[in-house]
């Protein structure tokens, strides 16, 4: 399935938001969504989706270390169907334990501090969901 994909790291305050093309297999940030409502957040996704035309969208599904799962869990899954509802695309869960960690690492070895480190941190989490989605296809 050859195309681009977009993922998300869904947070009841700021979605994170990476892309990258199925060719590539390389995830990169693009943004970060805020918006008083969902109705806000979900016409920022929309003009992403009519921009980047993706063939796959990818949610990132929080957990516990053990795996089991917690209120943040069952909220990411209903913002994937709602994505699949609204946009009619097919949405992959991925397991996104640690990937805020290592958001955090690699920020910090870019040396990005501060406000701008908040405002990257959700997107390179997408980006590691993203990525780890890559490279599950690719196993």
């Amino acid at each position: 399935m050859a195309g681009y994909v977009l993922a998300f790291d869904f947070g009841e305050v700021r979605i994170g938001v990476a892309g990258g093309s199925t060719e590539l297999c390389l995830a990169s940030p693009l943004t970060t969504i805020t918006g008083a409502s969902n109705d806000d957040k979900f016409a920022a996704i929309a003009k992403l989706i009519a921009e980047w035309q993706p063939s796959q969208l990818v949610v990132g599904l929080p957990s516990h270390l053990d795996g089991t799962e917690h209120d943040m869990s069952r909220l990411a899954r209903t913002f994937a169907n709602r994505l699949n509802g609204r946009f009619n695309l097919p949405v992959a869960l991925v397991d996104e334990r640690l990937t805020s960690v290592e958001a955090e690492e690699l920020l910090s070895e870019a040396q990005t501090f501060g406000k701008k480190r908040k405002a990257a941190l959700d997107q390179v989490a997408a980006m590691r969901i993203l990525q780890v989605w890559f490279d599950q296809q690719g196993a």
